[in-house]
C-alpha cells in the first residue's frame, strides 16, 4: 500500500485563464465522482482518497500547478503537520542532543524552518489533522517511545526554554528602533557579558549605532549575539552564515559550538564547509520543495553530509537524487600556456575618500573559471564592476574587446513582469536545447516561468538572475555571490551548471563566494584579496587552485583536508593532529591521499 498526496501550488494556479483541464481530464470525475472540484476560492481541490493516481491532471495543467505523489505507506503514521488541504506536509521531526550542534541540511521549501518552529513551541505540530488538531496529550503519545516525548512534554508544561535566530534577519530594523547595545543588553540573560559577545562576533564598532545603519553581516552577527545571550535550554540558528564573510563565519562558529557546554544547539545550514565544522550530528531534509518533507535519521556529521552528497540514504534505503556530487582529488593542470586569453590588465588601482583598491596585473583566459576569495570591504565587488565597465579604474588600463555580463550582489525586481518573458526579453532562444538542457532544467527553472518577478523568494530571483547573466551575448560573466538564498543543493547543481556553460561555449566566468566548497567546485583558479577591510585591499593575480586556496586558508588560519570517500573539503578541527601537521608543512589545502585515508573521522 502506498500514501498518496496531492498537492496544489497556489501561487501558479490560474484557474481564470485556462479550461479547467483538471476538472475535465479526470478519470474519477468522469464516472460521476467528484475527485477534482473548483473551490469557492476559484483554486482547485483534490482528494486524496478518490485520486488513482493516475497523473493526467498533472499533465494536462497548462500551469504545472499540480503534484500527485505516492509517498511509503508507513509514512502516514509519521505525519508531523499538514497546512490544509492539498498543502505541504512533514513527516518525523529532528532530535535536539544535550551537549551536541545537530545539524539540518536540505532543499528550500522542504520544511526546515516549519520543524524548527515546531520545536521552539511556537508551530504546534497537528499530526495532519488540520480540520480537528490534537491536544497535547495525544501529541505526546504519538511520541511515546522516542526522545521527543519529553520535549513536547517540556512545550507542554512550559518549562522549555528556547532561543531562535530567525532567518529573516532583515527585519530586525522594522522592529527595534534602537542600538545594538540597547538590543544585547535588552536581551541578555542573567549570566551573559554583553561586551564579550560582541567582542567574538566582531561588533564592538558596531555597539553604538542604530539597528537601521547595520549591513547585512552586522545584521546577521546581532541576531546571533542576540540569540546566545538569552538564558536557554535549546538555541535555534537558522541560516546564521548568510551575509557573512568567511572569516566572519568562523567567528560565529566558535560563539554557537561555546553554547553546547550547557545546552542543546539544532542548526540549519546551507554551507556546507561552515556545517560540517559545527555540527556534531547531521538530519537531511529530502522531498519535494512545496509539496513534502521528510527527515532522515540522524547520522554522524561526516556520515550525513557525504549521504547529501551521494544522494542517496543508507539506513532508509532512498535515493533522493539521481547523480553524486563528485570533488576534484586533484588540483587541475595549471600550464596552460596555449590557452588563448579573452581578458588581460596592467597594474589597476581605484581610490575612493576612504579605500584604496590594488589589483596585480593578470591576464584572464577563454575557459578559465576564477574564484574570488577575501574578507568583506576588501574591493572584490569594486573589482567585478571596473572589470565589467561600471567603475572605472583611478590608474592602469585593461585591454580587452569582450563583452562582460555582470550579476550584482544585491537583486531587486519589483516588477509584474512574469519569469519567461524577462529571460525571453534577454534571449529568445531561452526556450530552445541547449539553454533547456544546460540551465533551465538543471535549475529547475520552467517552474517558475509563469510567476512574476516580484513574487519570488530570494533564492529563485538569485537562480533567475544567474541564467539571465548567462543568456547574455557576453564573453566574460562575472557573478557577485551567486549561492545567496540558494539552498545547499542548488548552490551545488549551479556551480556545476556554471562550469559546463562556460567551457561548452567557450566563455570565462568569475565567481565571488564566500561558501568555499561551491568555489572548490567551480574553480579552476583563484584570485585572493587582502589587506584592511574598509581601508584598503590588494587582488592577486589568477592562482593555481592548490596554491590559491593554500594562500587564503593560510590568512584565515585553518587546514583542509579532503574526504575519503567524497573528495569533498573538510576543515580539520582546530589543533588536531592534522592541523598540526599540515600548518608545519605549510599546507593548507588537502593533504596528500594516503594521508588523507589514515585520518580518523573527526565526529
Amino acid at each position: 500500500m502506498s500514501h498518496r498526496i496531492a498537492v496544489l501550488d497556489r501561487d501558479s494556479c490560474h484557474s481564470r485563464k485556462c479550461n479547467l483541464e483538471c476538472i475535465s481530464f479526470c478519470p474519477v470525475n468522469k464516472t460521476g465522482s467528484d475527485c477534482i472540484i473548483l473551490g469557492q476560492d476559484a483554486f482547485a481541490v483534490i482528494s486524496e482518497e478518490l485520486c488513482t493516481g493516475c497523473g493526467i491532471c498533472v499533465k494536462k495543467c497548462p500551469f504545472e500547478a499540480i503534484t500527485i505523489l505516492n509517498l511509503a505507506s508507513e509514512l502516514g503514521t509519521e505525519k508531523v503537520h499538514q497546512y490544509g488541504i492539498n498543502t505541504y506536509r512533514l513527516y518525523k521531526l529532528p532530535i535536539p542532543k544535550k551537549n551536541a550542534v545537530v545539524g539540518m541540511v536540505g532543499r528550500n521549501g522542504v520544511g526546515k524552518s516549519t520543524a524548527l518552529n515546531i520545536l521552539a513551541g511556537s508551530l504546534k505540530p497537528n499530526l495532519g489533522d488540520y480540520e480537528n488538531p490534537p491536544d497535547w496529550d495525544k501529541i505526546i503519545d504519538q511520541f511515546q517511545g522516542t526522545e521527543l516525548r519529553s520535549h513536547f512534554e517540556s512545550i507542554a508544561n512550559g518549562s522549555l526554554r528556547v532561543s531562535i535566530k530567525p532567518q529573516a534577519v532583515y527585519l530586525i530594523p522594522k522592529v527595534w528602533t534602537g542600538t545594538v547595545r540597547e538590543l544585547l543588553e535588552k536581551t541578555a540573560g542573567s549570566s551573559r557579558d554583553v561586551s564579550e559577545i560582541a567582542e567574538s562576533l566582531h561588533l564592538k564598532e558596531s555597539l553604538d549605532r542604530n539597528v537601521s545603519e547595520l549591513s547585512g553581516g552586522e545584521l546577521q552577527r546581532t541576531a546571533v549575539a542576540v540569540t546566545t545571550l538569552k538564558d536557554a535550554d535549546l538555541y535555534l540558528f537558522d541560516e546564521p552564515s548568510s551575509y557573512n564573510d568567511v572569516f566572519q563565519r568562523m567567528n560565529v562558529s566558535k560563539t554557537i559550538s561555546e553554547l553546547t557546554k550547557k545546552a542543546s544547539v539544532i542548526l540549519v545550514e546551507h554551507d556546507l564547509s561552515f556545517l560540517d565544522y559545527l555540527s556534531d550530528y547531521i538530519h537531511i531534509l529530502y522531498g519535494e520543495a512545496g509539496v513534502y518533507g521528510i527527515v532522515s535519521s540522524i547520522q554522524s556529521a561526516r556520515t550525513g553530509i557525504n549521504e547529501l552528497l551521494e544522494g542517496y540514504l543508507q539506513v532508509e534505503n532512498v535515493r533522493f537524487r539521481d547523480q553524486p556530487v563528485r570533488f576534484d582529488i586533484y588540483s587541475p593542470i595549471e600550464d596552460d600556456t596555449e590557452t588563448p586569453v579573452i581578458c588581460s590588465y596592467d597594474h589597476l588601482t581605484k581610490k575612493f575618500e576612504n579605500f584604496e583598491l590594488d589589483v596585480e596585473p593578470a591576464e584572464i583566459k577563454i575557459g578559465q573559471v576564477v574564484g574570488i576569495l577575501g574578507a568583506n570591504a576588501l574591493g572584490k565587488t569594486t573589482f567585478l564592476k571596473i572589470l565589467s565597465g561600471l567603475e572605472p579604474p583611478t590608474s592602469g588600463k585593461i585591454d580587452s574587446l569582450s563583452k562582460v555580463a555582470y550579476k550584482p550582489q544585491y537583486l531587486s525586481a519589483e516588477t509584474e513582469t512574469d519569469v519567461i518573458s524577462y529571460l525571453r526579453s534577454i534571449n529568445k532562444n531561452v526556450d530552445t536545447g541547449l539553454f533547456q538542457t544546460q540551465l533551465v532544467n538543471p535549475l529547475s527553472l520552467n517552474k517558475l516561468f509563469e510567476k512574476q518577478l516580484k513574487n519570488l523568494s530570494g533564492g529563485e530571483l538569485q537562480k533567475v538572475a544567474i541564467v539571465a547573466t548567462l543568456l547574455q551575448d557576453a564573453q566574460i560573466y562575472a557573478f557577485d555571490e551567486p549561492s545567496a538564498f540558494i539552498d545547499v543543493e542548488d548552490r551545488i547543481v549551479l556551480a556545476k551548471a556554471i562550469q559546463r556553460f562556460v567551457r561548452s561555449m567557450g566563455k570565462t566566468a568569475l565567481v565571488i563566494d564566500h561558501d568555499i566548497q561551491l568555489v572548490d567546485i567551480v574553480a579552476d583558479s583563484l584570485m585572493i584579496f587582502s589587506g584592511q577591510p574598509g581601508v584598503r585591499g590588494h587582488a592577486s593575480k589568477p592562482l593555481g587552485k592548490s596554491d590559491g586556496m593554500n594562500e587564503f586558508l593560510k590568512q584565515l588560519g585553518i587546514t583542509y583536508r579532503r574526504d575519503i570517500t567524497t573528495g569533498r573539503p573538510r576543515v580539520n578541527k582546530p589543533d588536531s593532529k592534522l592541523d598540526r601537521m599540515q600548518k608545519e608543512e605549510k599546507k593548507y589545502y588537502y593533504v596528500g591521499k594516503v594521508q588523507a585515508e589514515t585520518e580518523k573521522p573527526s565526529k
